[in-house]
């Protein structure tokens, strides 16, 4: 009996943990380059030296690893001193405020931010989208919707405003029909 069943098996095997290991090595590179990035970063607010678009960068590093709490105070100076700044910086650093406050279910102060960056960018759709999220979530599904044909109208592709929009059409039209 040469059966060819248990080297199938084996390299099988083999090759699942390979893959396993490259996995498992993408991610540990990522979480070492967002920890030396932090490190950076911090060490560049301790020293004084963190203009707006620094603290962008760090906020976003705390966004990536769930740091709401520590994203909003960063964000928040970073849009406090974004006067300067070209009107596309400002409506990333207030997306990405909105996007922190939206994830600590703060929805009313992130539809003001969302606002600002559309604002400072009126063809913004991932702000746009953002927006009729946290609308949505405050029950105000008219002008969910109205965001989400926004999103649309800028990026036909868009999956999620797509998707949200039918679901949002659909239950308008059943609260219509009642």
């Amino acid at each position: 009996m040469d059966s060819p069943l248990p080297s199938l098996y084996l390299v099988g095997l083999v090759v699942l943990l390979a893959i396993l290991s490259v996995v498992v090595g993408i991610q540990v590179w990522k979480v070492r380059r967002d920890e030396a990035t932090l490190q950076r970063l911090q060490q560049q607010l301790r020293d004084g030296k963190a203009d707006p678009v620094t603290l962008y960068e760090l906020g976003s590093v705390q966004l990536r690893k769930r740091l709401f709490p520590q994203a909003v105070a960063t964000l928040g100076k970073a849009a406090q001193g974004a006067g300067q700044e070209p009107s596309e910086g400002q409506a990333l650093i207030h997306n990405a405020l909105g996007y922190a406050l939206a994830a600590q279910k703060q929805y009313a102060q992130a539809i003001r931010h969302y606002r600002k960056a559309l604002e400072a960018k009126p063809d913004y759709p991932v702000a746009l989208n953002n927006l009729g999220h946290a609308l949505e979530r405050r029950q105000q599904r008219q002008e969910a919707a109205k965001a989400y044909a926004q999103t649309l109208a800028l990026d036909a592709g868009n999956p999620v405003a797509k998707r949200r929009l039918q679901r949002l059409e659909k239950a308008l039209a059943s609260t219509l029909d009642q």
